[in-house]
């Protein structure tokens, strides 16, 4: 099996023997990282659908993974007001929840029992069957469910388990023009898979003193996945929750801009308090309120992200 150091991501091969235990916790001697790993089923439990396919496929530009390990940066909330505006755009859309916290579900108002587990473990039998379809049209959610849990630790660490998502998303290719992926802010099986299956992450990023520390993080991890998983994946930066009144929050973003310029969207999200009444609402911010700044701001990224 395979263990990753969330915080260097060195990578170690242990055998069973070394792994007694189907949760363990482990140190990295690079780094001195202290982490919980989990030890994983035999790979060939694991039910892919043609994984050498998978593996000679390029990424498709249309999936789009919304990425950061560090929180409170304002991911879900780019995933579903980024979706609902490519959707304002006449774009066919599905959100894929890809988080056991199940926030982007929650946004929406939704509180399913099943998830994309349920297919890989056979209780359903194609993934079209685990789509719901939202209030908005052009709009749908791969939800997020309880059991979304037990993937990882099932699965974490197994040879290849980087592409059961890409597996499985080959199946919707040609049904939506935008497939956007909400990950947690880790770098386990869900944000690996994320990555891997995505030709774009977008990396939301606030404008305080520790940004910088957590785009760079994000950075190292794609650059890992371009050598070992996804060769193709690009990356953008997308400024959030951004104060023009704030000095700091100025200098921030013109040291985002100079650092990460080329590969940062002109676009940017300012701070509006009613994505935060429309989170309450369980609503994308333009639908609460078509005056919203933050939702204005959002169809103008899904413009630019389209040309």
């Amino acid at each position: 099996m395979i263990v990753v150091c969330p915080n260097c991501f060195t990578r170690y091969k242990l055998t069973g023997e070394q792994t007694p235990a189907a949760r363990f916790q482990a140190r990295c001697s690079k780094c001195g990282q202290i982490f919980t790993a989990y030890r994983p089923v035999e790979v060939e439990q694991i039910p892919f659908v043609d994984l050498e396919q998978s593996r000679k496929k390029t990424a498709d530009s249309s999936v789009i993974a919304v990425s950061n390990q560090k929180g409170g940066v304002a991911k879900t909330t780019t995933c579903l007001n980024l979706g609902i505006s490519l959707a304002l755009h006449s774009k066919k859309v599905l959100l894929v929840d890809f988080d056991v916290q199940a926030n982007l579900t929650i946004s929406l108002g939704l509180a399913p029992a099943k998830s994309i587990y349920d297919l890989i473990t056979g209780k359903v039998d194609r993934l079209d069957t685990l789509i719901q379809a939202t209030k908005y049209e052009g709009l749908s959610i791969l939800p997020s469910a309880k059991n979304l849990v037990l993937l990882n630790k099932k699965f974490f660490g197994a040879r290849n388990f980087e592409f059961i998502l890409k597996d499985r998303l080959a199946e919707l290719k040609d049904d939506f023009d935008y497939i956007i992926i909400d990950t947690p802010p880790s770098i386990e099986l869900f944000t690996l898979n994320a990555l891997t299956a995505a030709g774009l992450t977008i990396i939301p990023t606030q404008c305080d003193y520790l940004s910088t520390h957590g785009i760079e993080q994000i950075l190292k991890l794609i650059k890992l996945v371009r050598s070992k998983t996804n060769s193709t994946l690009e990356a953008r930066v997308l400024i959030t929750m951004f104060d023009p009144q704030s000095t700091a929050s100025r200098l921030i973003s013109k040291k985002i801009k100079r650092l990460y310029g080329d590969i940062t969207f002109q676009t940017l999200i300012e701070m509006d308090h009613r994505v935060r009444e429309a989170q309450i609402m369980s609503m994308p911010v333009i639908h609460y309120n078509k005056q919203s700044k933050a939702g204005r701001q959002y169809l103008k990224l899904a413009k630019e992200l389209i040309t």
